[in-house]
């Protein structure tokens, strides 16, 4: 895969992220899955386009909590006014593919990671913060597992489109929810000083 082009450092990509997002819960999800994205690009053999690969995690919702009936739609806009390249712009737009109004399916094995990852990371820490630890690092996959299968756990995180991803990436649902366990474990620390006011 060519290098692909951000066109937004990442204090110009935080900088417009927050420009639209000021909910805790949002901005610690796109903390996690800029972290989680990072990590993929160095597990995958993209450690140079690591930023890149972050950047899109971190922008990835840039457009929903002002515009949730826009969702993916409106991102491209926001981001075009906010400097950003094309390529990180059909990234972002990219993981709403078959869920949103966009058109935009999930290409570069970047995109398909972030389609894959985005609704896990999101049932992974429903999983985690019922622990007594509160934390992934001694999350395993068979707890997840066993909450996976329980369709009012974490309603709101799509199975479908976990499954979706897998299927796009060519890994077994295990793998994928490993890996991400894995990606979440790394930048845990990093997104929890944040949020308790430490800074980025």
């Amino acid at each position: 895969m060519s290098a692909l082009q951000s066109g937004l450092s990442r204090r110009e990509a935080w900088e417009l992220f927050t420009k639209y997002n000021k909910d805790p819960f949002h901005l610690q999800h796109a903390l996690t899955v800029e972290g989680v994205m990072k990590w993929y690009a160095r597990e995958l053999g993209f450690g140079p386009q690591e930023e890149f690969w972050g950047n899109a995690g971190l922008l990835h919702d840039i457009d929903f909590e002002q515009y949730p009936e826009a969702h993916c739609v409106k991102a491209r806009e926001l981001l075009c006014q906010g400097g950003a390249a094309e390529d990180l712009i059909h990234a972002v737009c990219s993981h709403g593919w078959g869920l949103t109004a966009v058109d935009a399916k999930p290409e570069h094995l970047m995109e398909k990671v972030l389609f894959a990852a985005d609704e896990l990371t999101g049932l992974i820490w429903a999983c985690a913060i019922i622990r007594p630890s509160k934390s992934v690092q001694d999350l395993e996959l068979k707890s997840v597992k066993k909450k996976y299968k329980t369709q009012n756990f974490a309603a709101g995180c799509s199975r479908e489109v976990i499954e979706r991803g897998a299927a796009e990436l060519v890994w077994e649902l295990d793998d994928l929810i490993t890996k991400t366990i894995l990606a979440m474990r790394s930048c845990e620390a990093e997104v929890n000083a944040f949020m308790a006011g430490a800074g980025a």
